[in-house]
């Protein structure tokens, strides 16, 4: 039988502070006894551990301490020592007799059973793009601030020659569905704390709503509707901005997600329903069918009585409502210009192309933090609000070939620069790996 080391547990601990009966040994060893000479303890001692070691002739002669110097066997002694195995023991521990138990463990450098994770190596060409993503983002402020001041300066001008029926062409749900999806993306992105997104998003409500005032001065859009959206314009703004400097208490805030939510879902497929009044019959059913169906959802959410998943479906339905809400509007556009291609005349091309170069920017950060709702809404701006119009407006000779072809190649060359820079950073071998990444999650 291999010689044995034990270290007794008599170190006094300034940890322990209550005062506990000393743990019972198994029956068929006893504690051992106070060595002679040494001080009272305060503290009960605790039980000690054996820790076999490999046999050597040595070993069995002149034991050796922690420390290297010899010592008396302990194996000697004329009490038996106690063998025990604290960390797999079946009876509880009191909470005294875990923190010694760690500290010793500690203070002889026990093997630890957890492993700590792998930290993923960070390369450069990673850090570059993380940094350029963000310019980018930041840099699309521009295109969206000027996006709107084209067709605002149209419409001013219409609007001061009496010509209000040119002002029928830009729709007013299109910008309905966008002005509702750009408040509520603001929520989303100042949640997630990116900031040139919520810049973004905030102009991208000013502007539109300035557009929808001069639709109400030309009678284009109900006086009630602008009304009611001029309310929820101003009070989503406000909470907003109150939440990401940190004023706003969470009740409200909650209040204001579950607003969005059910808004969201009983606005958007009336908006879809609407888009097409002229091929099928008005009607408010949808409306009224997804708004309840919203506030159910919500109530059930918010008192526990769905699933985890269940749960975590609701609070992303506000997202993914306010992206679906933006990606309708070059919906409406396109189907007013199907159906009054005459009415082409009274957009603008720059406008367009503004709209298309500033989702654009927003492409390469979505796609680096893997933000699928993100990357789906800034795509589909591209190709239908951006390039799907200048296809509208090319093909009625409203612009050039070359103006139409030239952006056509440029959109195509930036998607393949994000994909092939996001490949470079994260070290794949393809662009459909950072694709399947974005899509099905790492």
């Amino acid at each position: 039988r291999p010689p044995v080391l034990t270290f007794p547990f008599t170190t006094s601990l300034t940890t322990v502070t209550r005062r506990e009966a000393p743990l019972a040994p198994p029956e068929s060893s006893s504690c051992l006894p106070p060595t002679p000479g040494a001080p009272p303890m305060s503290s009960p001692s605790l039980p000690s551990v054996r820790l076999p070691l490999r046999p050597s002739p040595a070993a069995a002669t002149t034991p050796l301490s922690r420390r290297g110097a010899p010592v008396r066997s302990l194996a000697a002694s004329p009490a038996p020592a106690v063998a025990l195995k604290p960390l797999v023991s079946k009876a509880p521990a009191s909470g005294s007799y875990r923190s010694a138990l760690l500290l010793h463990r500690r203070r002889y450098a026990l093997p630890e059973t957890a492993v700590s994770e792998p930290t993923p190596k960070v390369t450069k060409e990673y850090q570059d793009w993380d940094s350029l993503t963000g310019k980018f983002a930041g840099s699309a402020n521009v295109p969206f601030l000027l996006l709107q001041l084209p067709q605002i300066i149209l419409n001013y001008r219409n609007l001061v020659d009496g010509n209000k029926t040119a002002l029928f062409a830009v729709p007013w749900l299109g910008m309905l569905t966008g002005l509702l999806g750009n408040l509520a993306l603001v929520s989303y992105f100042a949640k997630k704390r990116e900031t040139e997104a919520v810049i973004v998003q905030t102009l991208g409500v000013i502007s539109t709503y300035v557009v929808i005032v001069q639709l109400a001065m030309a009678e284009s859009m109900p006086f009630p509707q602008f009304v009611a959206t001029s309310a929820v314009v101003g009070a989503g703004l406000v909470l907003n901005l109150l939440n990401y400097i940190g004023w706003l208490p969470e009740t409200l805030w909650l209040l204001w997600e579950d607003f969005t939510t059910i808004g969201g879902l009983t606005v958007l497929p009336q908006v879809m329903w609407s888009t097409f009044v002229p091929v099928i019959p008005s009607s408010i059913l949808p409306g009224i069918i997804c708004g309840s169906l919203a506030v159910a959802a919500v109530a059930m959410a918010r008192m526990g009585k769905l699933s985890e998943g269940g749960t975590k479906f609701v609070g992303s339905l506000s997202g993914w409502t306010a992206t679906l809400l933006f990606m309708w509007m070059p919906v409406a556009q396109m189907w007013t210009n199907y159906l009054n291609p005459s009415n082409i005349e009274g957009l603008s091309a720059f406008s367009m192309l503004l709209s298309m170069i500033g989702n654009a920017l927003m492409i390469p950060r979505s796609v680096f933090i893997r933000d699928l709702m993100w990357f789906t809404g800034s795509i589909w701006a591209c190709a239908l609000q951006g390039w799907g119009n200048l296809a509208c407006m090319y093909c009625c000779n409203s612009i050039s070939r070359e103006f139409f072809f030239a952006t056509t190649f440029g959109l195509l060359l930036w998607l393949g620069f994000t994909f092939g820079r996001d490949t470079d950073a994260y070290g794949h071998s393809s662009p459909m790996d950072s694709l399947k990444e974005l899509i099905f999650g790492k």
